[in-house]
């Protein structure tokens, strides 16, 4: 019987285009809503999304005046992590804030 042929260096190509390959990146969009108040999506812009105090107002306000705006560019789940955060704050606060996650 045969030994199987094994073709290392075939394997080694496979094996570095894995590791050298890009994720997709996802935009997570907060959308306006009438009932969210402006100081909540600060606090999530700044606690979730890290956003400085100054960055996070412009994000609101870009979102108040557009109906939304993105808080973040990230990988698809690091991106639905942040979404799943922002539901369950808003929800905790009694809030309909919500995020959308959008290929980039």
């Amino acid at each position: 019987m045969a030994k199987p042929r094994t073709d290392h260096a075939s394997d080694t190509a496979v094996a570095e285009d894995v590791r050298t390959k890009t994720p997709k990146l996802y935009k997570v969009v907060i959308l306006n809503d009438d009932f969210t108040s402006m100081e909540f999506v600060v606090h999530i812009l700044e606690t979730v999304f890290m956003k400085s105090p100054s960055e996070a107002v412009q994000i609101m306000l870009h979102v108040h005046k557009s109906g939304r705006g993105v808080a973040g560019i990230f990988t698809k789940q690091i991106a639905e992590a942040k979404i799943e955060i922002v539901h369950q704050q808003a929800k905790n606060e009694g809030f309909p804030l919500r995020c959308v996650l959008e290929e980039e």
